[in-house]
């Protein structure tokens, strides 16, 4: 039996690099024992485990908290045991704990890198998004890249239509303010202001959120009560109310404005019957761009006292005790400074990143709610700008097969 270990970290990649490259290994190796060991990551939210378990193709799963032992000795919560031949692909974490888990193991060790690779002396293959990754890595380790695409684009295969605006479709609005507490405590406020100045202008609108899979309804909820978010009574924004009624989820703010919660994972079918989205920052403008859904996306400042969700050496200054909120102020005003004077655009999106110019709209900084309400009015009188956008984004997605290119690495008897 060969033994198939994927080591991933966060909730994003759990739910959109994991979950299709599990699907295509159990496709390709039937018979393989399948394990996924997750890594301690400063943006989870404590049901990464959970998640991974859902998936049928998982045989075993790892939670993060249990990661250090096995790191430092080798020892799963569960005492596992190790076939003696076996792979161990990355997908997500520090890229150095591959290399010696693998080493530990005596497994050969595959790396899935957007941008980059590291460790190459120790590591047998590289997985890379790009060609112009691949050209960027010391050439005498380049016969060790290989460009697969990008995983992101394998969740936008089946693409649908976007939607019509009509009479019998007046329009829905997608909301994804985030799956992190710090992004939360602003994107759901942020979220109820917007839907409430669409709804004024537009009452026939549909509103939902896809409730991110580590969150359950009332955490969400807790974000719309200002009694739970300082945030709401901070900046006189409105609130809202979790209510359900026969089996369906809604929040409803105080001027009546429904915002309709869906738990299915992965959102796909819902996103795709969105005719433009608003969403955060972070792994969903890939997801979103992968499906071909047009979007807005923000990076709201409003508050930067509570923009704590850095990684490093600032994430670490921003979190002490009694200094770390003067210095995340300080932080995020420099660092908000310095975005407003690069010239192009921020490129805060994905697509945006990918494409080199900006393709879907950003917003940075304190704007005031109705300026995103405006620009989603604009395109909704405008439908042929949706679907431009739309077209750019499956051209910079891709067209997805990634999942499958990298499986295909992890068999050392094929020729490549």
């Amino acid at each position: 039996m060969t033994d198939i270990l994927i080591l991933s970290n966060g909730p994003g990649e759990v739910t959109t690099w994991v979950r299709p490259v599990v699907q295509e290994i159990r496709r390709q190796f039937p018979q393989a024992r399948l394990s996924v060991v997750l890594s301690p990551c400063p943006h989870a939210s404590g049901r990464e485990a959970a998640i991974a378990r859902s998936y049928p193709d998982v045989d075993r799963v790892q939670a993060a908290e249990d990661f250090w032992p096995f790191l430092l000795r080798g020892k799963t919560a569960e005492n596992w045991d190790w076939s003696d031949e076996g792979v161990v692909l990355f997908l997500g974490g520090d890229r150095l704990f591959p290399v010696l888990i693998g080493r530990r193991l005596g497994y050969r060790i595959v790396v899935y890198a957007e941008w980059h690779g590291q460790w190459y002396p120790w590591v047998d293959r590289f997985a890379m998004a790009t060609p112009e990754a691949i050209a960027q890595a010391p050439p005498r380790y380049r016969h060790k890249l290989y460009a697969v695409g990008n995983l992101m684009a394998d969740a936008g295969v089946m693409r649908s239509p976007l939607p019509p605006i009509d009479s019998q479709h007046p329009g829905r609005i997608g909301f994804l303010p985030g799956s992190k507490p710090l992004k939360l405590s602003l994107g759901v406020p942020l979220t109820l202001e917007i839907a409430d100045y669409l709804g004024q202008q537009r009452p026939e609108l549909e509103f939902v959120i896809p409730v991110a899979p580590s969150l359950d309804l009332d955490q969400l909820a807790a974000y719309a009560n200002p009694d739970q978010n300082s945030t709401l009574a901070a900046l006189n924004w409105t609130s809202a109310q979790l209510i359900h009624h026969q089996g369906h989820p809604y929040l409803k703010t105080r001027q009546g404005t429904r915002l309709k919660l869906h738990q299915e994972v992965p959102p796909h079918n819902l996103l795709k019957q969105c005719h433009l989205c608003i969403t955060t920052v972070g792994a969903n403008t890939a997801e979103l761009a992968a499906l071909g859904v047009p979007m807005v996306v923000l990076l709201p400042t409003h508050r930067l006292d509570v923009m704590r969700a850095w990684d490093g050496l600032p994430g670490l200054l921003a979190n002490l005790p009694g200094l770390g909120s003067g210095f995340t102020t300080l932080f995020s005003w420099l660092t908000w400074q310095w975005l407003q004077r690069q010239s192009g655009g921020t490129r805060l999106a994905w697509a945006n990143i990918w494409a080199g110019e900006q393709i879907v709209p950003e917003f940075l900084g304190q704007f005031p709610p109705s300026a995103i309400g405006d620009t989603v009015l604009d395109f909704l009188d405008h439908p042929q700008k949706l679907e431009q956008m739309r077209q750019k984004l499956r051209q910079v997605s891709g067209s997805g097969g990634a999942a499958e290119k990298i499986v295909n690495l992890l068999d050392f008897g094929r020729r490549q």
